[in-house]
Order: C-alpha cells, then sequence, then structure tokens
C-alpha cells in the first residue's frame, strides 16, 4: 500500500504544472479563442471556417504571450488542423478527398523552407571557416567605432542586397556577419537588439524595392499584367522611396530605443579565438557564396523564381565536402523552421476554408474611393501578414483587391491597390513568425518575441499611409 501511495505522489508530481503563468496564459488564450469564434452569430461563417477562426486566433494569441514555445505553437496548430479540418467527412469544406490532412503537412517541404535552410546552412559555413569575422572587421573598418554608423551600414547592406537576393539568405548571411560584432560587446549594453531588429526590418523592407524582392511583388505584378505589363524600374520607382523612407525611420527608434547606452561603445574584435580552417575550405566557402548570389541575381533578372533550387548548391556542396558537418547540422535552428512551417500552415487552413475570403467581403467599401480602398486593403494585407506568410496574405488579398479597384472606375486605382498590397505585405514585423527575417534575428536567442511588438507597430502604422500615399502621386504624375 505504501508503495501505491509513493507511485500515485511521484505520478502527481511528474504532471504537476510547475509554471502557473504559462498555464493561465495558455488557458487565457483558450478561452479567448473560443469566444471569438463560437459565441457570434457570424453571418455566412460555416463550421470550418469557423474553426479556422478558433485556431488562428489561439495561436496568434500564444504567440504574442509566449506561453509556449513559439515552435510548439506551430506544431499544436498543425496538430489541431489535422485533427479537425483535415479528417474526410470532416468539417472541412474544400475537399472530402482521402489524405487531405497531408495539406497542413506539406509546407514542411516548402521552397521557403528549403531556402532557409540553405541561408542557414551558408551562415554555419561562414563560421566555421572564419569568414564571418573577415566580413565583420570589413564592417567595421568601414563604418568607425560609431554604433550609429556601424547600425546604418550594417542595415544598408542588407537592404541593398535584400532587393536582389532572397531576403531570407541575406538575413541569414548577415546575421553569420555580425555575430562577432555581437560577441564584443560589453555586458549590459543593449545594441545587440537593435542591429538583429534593424537588419531583419531592413531585409523586410529591402524586398519591397524590386519585382524579385518578395513574393508579394511577383504575385501583385502578375495580376497587374492583364492590365498591362509592369516595368522593373517602374516597381522600383514605386517600391524604393516609401521603403527608404521606413528604413530611416526604424534607424532613429532603434537607435533612440538601443543606443542611448552605447555612445561610447568600442567594439573588440578580438573576442574569442579566430577559427581557423583550411584552406581549400574557406576558397570554396568564398566561391559557394559567389556562385550562390549570383546565381539569386542573375535568375532574378530573367524574371525567374529559382531562389529555393539555387539554395540547395550551398547545402549539398557544403555537405558533401564535409564543410558542414553532422555537429553543424546538428545546431541549425530546427524550432525556427518548425515555427516557419505552422505559419505556412495556418495560411493554408486560412485560405482553403474559406476564412479569409469572409473577413475581407465583410467590409463594405461601396463609394469609396481608391486611395481610401488602398489603404483598407494595405491595413488587411499588414494585420494578415503579422499571423501569416506574406505571400499567403498577398494571394488573399491582391485578386480581391484587383476586383475591388477596378469597380472603382478610377484610372490607375488597380495601381494603388494592389502594389499598395504587395508593398505592406512585406512590412509586418510585429511577430517572429511574421516574416523570415524576423525569425532570423528570433534565432539569435538575443530577442524575444515582446521586442519586435513596438518597431512592428510603428511599421504598421507608417507602411501603408507612405506607401499608398506615394502610389497615389505616382498615380496624377502619371496622369499629368
Amino acid at each position: 500500500m505504501r508503495d501505491t501511495r509513493r507511485a500515485s505522489r511521484r505520478f502527481f508530481e511528474a504532471v504537476e504544472v510547475r509554471d502557473t503563468r504559462a498555464a493561465t496564459l495558455f488557458a487565457v488564450c483558450l478561452a479567448v479563442a473560443a469566444l471569438a469564434a463560437f459565441v457570434p452569430a457570424y453571418p455566412g461563417l460555416a463550421d470550418a471556417p469557423r474553426w479556422a477562426l478558433f485556431i488562428l486566433v489561439l495561436a496568434a494569441g500564444l504567440w504574442m504571450t509566449e506561453a509556449i514555445p513559439a515552435f510548439a505553437v506551430a506544431l499544436l496548430v498543425i496538430g489541431l488542423e489535422i485533427a479537425i479540418l483535415g479528417k474526410p467527412g470532416g468539417v472541412f469544406a474544400a475537399s472530402q478527398e482521402p489524405g487531405l490532412w497531408e495539406e497542413f503537412t506539406a509546407p514542411w517541404a516548402s521552397s521557403l523552407i528549403w531556402l532557409f535552410l540553405g541561408g542557414f546552412i551558408m551562415a554555419a559555413a561562414a563560421s566555421k571557416t572564419g569568414l564571418d569575422r573577415a566580413m565583420a572587421t570589413t564592417v567595421l573598418r568601414a563604418a568607425g567605432p560609431s554604433p550609429g554608423a556601424i547600425l546604418a551600414g550594417a542595415m544598408g547592406i542588407t537592404f541593398v542586397l535584400s532587393m536582389f537576393v532572397s531576403n531570407t539568405a541575406t538575413a541569414a548571411m548577415m546575421l553569420a556577419v555580425i555575430g562577432p560584432i555581437l560577441a564584443s560587446l560589453p555586458a549590459g549594453v543593449r545594441f545587440d537588439k537593435a542591429l538583429l531588429l534593424g537588419i531583419a526590418m531592413a531585409a523586410n523592407l529591402g524586398g519591397m524595392g524590386t519585382l524579385i524582392g518578395t513574393p508579394p511583388n511577383a504575385i501583385a505584378a502578375g495580376i497587374l499584367s492583364s492590365r498591362r505589363p509592369v516595368e522593373f524600374g517602374e516597381w522600383m520607382v514605386a517600391g524604393i522611396p516609401p521603403a527608404l523612407l521606413l528604413l530611416g525611420i526604424a534607424w532613429w527608434f532603434l537607435m533612440r530605443r538601443y543606443g542611448r547606452d552605447s555612445a561610447s561603445l568600442t567594439l573588440d574584435l578580438s573576442a574569442g579565438e579566430q577559427r581557423r580552417a583550411p584552406r581549400w575550405q574557406q576558397g570554396l566557402v568564398v566561391v559557394v557564396f559567389a556562385v550562390t548570389v549570383s546565381l539569386w541575381i542573375g535568375g532574378s533578372l530573367h524574371h525567374s523564381n529559382p531562389s529555393s533550387v539555387i539554395a540547395f548548391i550551398p547545402i549539398t556542396l557544403l555537405s558533401v565536402t564535409g564543410v558542414i558537418g553532422v555537429k553543424e547540422i546538428r545546431e541549425l535552428r530546427w524550432d525556427v523552421l518548425l515555427m516557419l512551417t505552422g505559419g505556412l500552415s495556418l495560411g493554408v487552413a486560412v485560405i482553403e476554408t474559406g476564412l479569409a475570403e469572409w473577413l475581407v467581403e465583410g467590409i463594405d467599401l461601396t463609394g469609396w474611393g481608391a486611395i481610401s480602398v488602398g489603404l483598407v486593403f494595405a491595413l488587411l494585407a499588414m494585420a494578415l501578414s503579422n499571423f501569416m506568410s506574406n505571400t499567403a496574405a498577398a494571394n488573399i488579398l491582391v485578386p480581391i483587391g484587383m476586383a475591388t479597384a477596378l469597380g472603382l472606375g478610377e484610372a490607375g486605382a488597380p495601381f494603388v491597390v494592389v502594389i499598395g498590397i504587395a508593398l505592406s505585405a512585406s512590412a509586418a514585423m510585429c511577430l517572429p513568425i511574421a516574416t523570415p527575417p524576423n525569425a532570423i534575428a528570433y534565432s539569435s536567442g538575443r530577442v524575444r518575441s515582446g521586442d519586435f511588438l513596438l518597431p512592428g507597430l510603428l511599421m504598421a502604422f507608417l507602411a501603408p499611409l507612405l506607401a499608398v500615399g506615394w502610389l497615389a502621386i505616382l498615380r496624377k504624375l502619371v496622369a499629368s
């Protein structure tokens, strides 16, 4: 009997909830999601999108509160989707085909995941061979000792590269560049947050500048091509000015918030031992870097999107040759990849159940002008892109925005509305899950989810206004 009591006590001790705060936050998020999804009598909302709304609100709450790890939220999202929405004969309205649940696990094989992995591999190779330190030294010599100049240099380089190269790959490479800089910072200095958040924001904003900067741009250009083709230079004129202005505002905000305690900052590049690697490994990494980036740029120039395929060059060459070994593979942030997979899977549920269409069509835009409609859709793009892939958000909103703009009967209205959606979708930065560059910054372990909130809200407020405002000015200039 005594042994039974001891066993029972051990069992209950094992299942005891040790983190009361986390359990409370989880319960609150669950209750809010249930109330939001099932209490109101939403007109025209069927069972499938109602359950998708529940999962969306629950995931958003858990990601924002960090009640459980971000990757665990992603796995919970996929599990709920499979259990509730993925069974034949269940509430999922799109299809009754067997194997429907696979739609929610398919994002693990998404091109974005492999592109992300390629960037991680390149960053790991740079770190192992010491090339990251060499690049960091070059950046520091050019920028000087001023923290403001260092931040401006890092953000400027990231911004330019992300206009032509995947912002995911750019952010991953820049993380490798600033690694030694972060390691050299004195204790108590918060400048590491400024650098990491600055690189993430610059990578996101740089994608606005060109047609090939980010998938939402290509989606918007494809829709607009039904009226007339959008030229490469034309998009740069539309995207670069608001992106540059937002970049300057982001730099100012980060310096005010995190740079005040580093006015006399001196960076010691001697922190840590210089990593040594065989010359052939260093040479191979340089060649792989150069070839990969060149192909990314070259492929973009002829309007193809082979970035994920090109990512297999560093993945295969650096692993097969032994530059990246088992140790480096194990140390990659697989939790970040899982987090991204959950975000993409959530987008599948929102789209396929019809929830996204119901959310958008619930807004009556009758009698509105192009600028007002553009702002509404830009704000919707911003909101949706914070909780799902900006590509998914663009896929949802661009066709509806195009149809709405055509219905206005105003010259140039599709230009303002559709491009405004694409530009605003790239500026969503309130959560680590919002964009891959955000996730990369989060993967460093030096920034928390809450650190993204204030700069993200600043961009969320300004980006739609600046993007749509600038597009409206361009429309008038073209008309005159």
